[in-house]
Order: structure tokens, then C-alpha cells, then sequence
């Protein structure tokens, strides 16, 4: 099982830098919405939907997905520009007061929502917005964007390791027994060497530490409602697809709360300085 766990991961690992750095953001944007478009078909999978609705939630999230790549790659008036720009603002600032507002309820409280025509919606804004992010970063840098997947992937190992040499408080049993305050308390230590070594070699400052605990928190709380997501389901794995390693939304359910945040940050400047302007000058 290691020995497939670790294959798998190996070959993930290649294929994914590769596609980082050397695809075209046109053939990055259609990759990542296919990955998406997986995660959406196990999120449709885990809420229960019967195959027809699956097939037409998938079909809806690709729709939109074509839609936001055809509009980007054309020569729009300054007025649409805007407008889609205030859109996928808007879409970020969803998936962002979903996971500050309302998923530390959810996990606390470890309510289950039942309705899925909600379930479904939610599912669509949180991985579509992942997906955005994923354009969106990639556009800004892939550099950056690497930086912010590996925050969340060294927390992650450095949570597990530490969980298994020292875990012996469980942080949420009822929902993921697995994981413990000391695997937490790792993945902070881990996630700090690892943003003093940013800081030494590229000369910033030490705040940046402060974001990557941020993200440390955000990747476990994404974890944790997947993991309530399967507990509900009465299921193990999002689904079988990557040997060793369960589903797509298995590998990502860190980088869900993560990415829409980052590049909610990224965002935030642009908007005030572009969005705002116009929208006061045509108004």
C-alpha cells in the first residue's frame, strides 16, 4: 500500500510541475477545470445525487467553466471587463465568507446540511472558486502559486508524521479520528521552518509567517469538512481514481479554503484601484 501511495504521488508530482511550468495558460485553465470537473462528480457523489443529477451538475459546472475561459480570451468593451471582474470577485468573496463565517459552525457544531439542492450549489462555488484560483495564481506566478501548494502539502506531512510519532489528543474524533493537536502542532512547526527559510533566501519579511499559519489553519479546516463530508457519505475515500490516495477531492480538500483566500488577497488591490473607480465613474 505505501509502495502505491508512493508511486502514485511521484507521478502526480511530475505531471503537475510539468503542467506548471510549462503549459500555456490556455492549456493550464482546461486541465485544472477537468481536475475540477473530477472533484465535482465525487462532491455530487458524496451529497447523494443519483447519477442523472450528477451528470447535469457536471455538465453545469463545465458550462461555466467554457464560459469564464471563452470571455477571458476576448476583446470585450471596458464595461464587461469590469463586470467580469466583479463576478469572479464575487465568487471568490462567497467561497471566502463560507469558510470564515460558516464552515467553523459547521465543523464545531458538525451539523449536516441535508438539502442537496444547497449542497450542490455549495459544492460548485467552493471548487469552481479553487479552480479560479488556480488560473488566477498561475497567471500571477507559478512560482507563487507553487509556493502556496506547498505550504499546504508540508503542512500536511509534517501533520501527519508528527501525529504518528507524538499524536495522543485527537483535535476533532467524531469527525476525523486520525488527527491529532500534536499532528497540528507539527504542521505549525514544519510551515515556520519552512517560511524562515522563504524569508533568509529571498529577503521578505518575516510577516509573511504570519500568512503561511494562516494557510495552515484554512488547509485543516478544508480537511476537516471533507472528512465531514464522508463521514455523512459513510464513505472512506471521495472515490477511488488515484491508487493509494483515494479521490481528487482527497488530494485538495486543503486547497480548497486556501486558494480562494490567496487569491482573494491578490484581488483585493485591483479591485479598489480598477472595479471601484469605474463603477463610482459610471454610476
Amino acid at each position: 500500500m505505501l509502495k502505491t501511495r508512493i508511486i502514485t504521488a511521484v507521478v502526480l508530482v511530475i505531471g503537475f510541475l510539468a503542467l506548471l511550468f510549462l503549459a500555456s495558460p490556455m492549456v493550464w485553465a482546461l486541465s485544472t477545470l477537468a481536475l475540477t470537473l473530477v472533484a465535482v462528480w465525487e462532491w455530487s457523489n458524496l451529497i447523494k445525487l443519483n447519477k442523472t443529477q450528477m451528470l447535469l451538475n457536471v455538465s453545469l459546472a463545465l458550462t461555466i467553466g467554457l464560459a469564464f475561459i471563452i470571455t477571458a480570451n476576448m476583446q470585450l468593451t471596458p464595461e464587461y471587463d469590469v463586470l467580469m471582474f466583479e463576478l469572479l470577485f464575487g465568487l471568490l468573496a462567497l467561497a471566502a465568507v463560507f469558510w470564515i463565517l460558516v464552515a467553523p459552525f459547521l465543523l464545531v457544531k458538525r451539523r449536516q446540511i441535508n438539502n442537496k439542492l444547497l449542497m450542490t450549489a455549495l459544492g460548485l462555488l467552493l471548487l469552481l472558486a479553487t479552480w479560479l484560483a488556480l488560473v488566477g495564481l498561475h497567471g500571477v506566478s507559478p512560482w507563487v502559486l507553487l509556493a502556496v501548494l506547498a505550504t499546504v502539502w508540508l503542512a500536511d506531512s509534517a501533520a501527519y508524521f508528527a501525529g504518528k510519532r507524538f499524536g495522543r489528543n485527537k483535535l476533532a474524533p467524531e469527525i476525523s479520528p486520525g488527527k491529532t493537536w500534536e499532528g497540528v502542532a507539527g504542521a505549525f512547526v514544519g510551515v515556520t521552518i519552512y517560511g524562515l527559510v522563504l524569508c533568509y533566501y529571498f529577503h521578505l519579511s518575516v510577516w509573511l509567517i504570519v500568512g503561511l499559519w494562516l494557510i495552515v489553519v484554512l488547509s485543516i479546516m478544508g480537511d476537516l469538512f471533507e472528512s465531514l463530508l464522508k463521514r455523512q457519505a459513510a464513505v472512506k475515500d471521495s472515490s477511488q481514481l488515484l491508487p493509494g490516495h483515494g479521490g481528487v477531492l482527497d488530494r485538495i480538500d486543503g486547497l480548497i479554503p486556501t486558494l480562494a483566500l490567496t487569491m482573494l488577497y491578490f484581488y483585493i488591490p485591483t479591485f479598489m484601484n480598477f472595479v471601484l473607480p469605474n463603477a463610482t465613474l459610471h454610476g
